[in-house]
């Protein structure tokens, strides 16, 4: 659905991104690991034209995204979900479902409010409430929630399980999973919590100093004991 060709990215004069080239199947969880700094938020961040990009190409659905802006690539289906600032604290739960599909007919805003209330159904109970008063879990799941009533067919998450208790992050991550498997959507995660983000997904990649370090399936990423002991804070047999 997606792939970059030898990209070379970062903000300004500071290269972050050095000849990345990756591909990113539909319908699949790919999940890009890596130490802090070695540019996987900004890997996010230039898919959806927020850095300068050098030389390389993105392309999304045989498309060349590579040098638009981001509302246009919004339009195109792609979500991106930034580890913070992701819902407007001081509306609503309500008014950010109304907000995410401003410039939707007033049916359709509200058949897609109610198809992303389905899918979490738990925020039915907090319509009315100021979305800064919800737990961290929830926010995510609002932050989900609105990106669905978009209809993304790609969806782009920066550490949504950063600075949440195990079992909420435990949450998230099975809603991440049912978003691929119900919804059919392609989703690139961005994962801090390398074990947790290698169970539940179909590729891995891993980012260190902005290079491709490994591509390939999950398992023989957690099988490289190197890789492992050296990146991930594991060792093969801990997943």
């Amino acid at each position: 659905m997606l792939r970059v060709e030898n990209l070379n990215a970062g903000y300004g004069k500071l290269q972050v991104l050095h000849e990345v080239s990756l591909f990113f199947p539909e319908r699949k969880i790919s999940v890009v690991i890596g130490p802090n700094g070695s540019g996987k938020s900004t890997l996010l961040k230039t898919i959806f034209g927020l850095t300068k990009i050098y030389s390389g190409r993105i392309i999304f659905e045989n498309n060349d995204i590579t040098s638009l802006p981001p509302h246009k690539i919004a339009s195109m289906g792609i979500a991106y979900l930034p580890q913070t600032n992701n819902i407007f604290e001081n509306l609503t739960v309500e008014e950010n479902l109304r907000m995410a599909g401003y410039n939707l007919s007033k049916e359709e805003l509200e058949a897609r409010v109610a198809s992303s209330l389905e899918f979490f159904p738990q925020l039915k109970l907090y319509m009315k409430r100021k979305a800064k008063q919800l737990s961290g879990g929830e926010r995510q799941m609002l932050a989900i929630a609105m990106s669905l009533i978009r209809k993304p067919r790609l969806m782009m998450f920066d550490e949504p399980t950063a600075a949440l208790a195990p079992k909420i992050a435990h949450q998230v991550l099975r809603s991440i999973v049912k978003l691929r498997d119900e919804l059919g959507i392609t989703i690139i995660l961005v994962e801090q919590n390398a074990r947790a983000a290698l169970e539940i997904a179909d590729k891995a990649s891993l980012l260190v100093g902005g290079r491709v370090i490994f591509d390939g399936l999950p398992k023989d990423l957690l099988e490289n004991p190197e890789l492992g002991r050296m990146y991930l804070g594991v060792t093969s047999g801990q997943v």
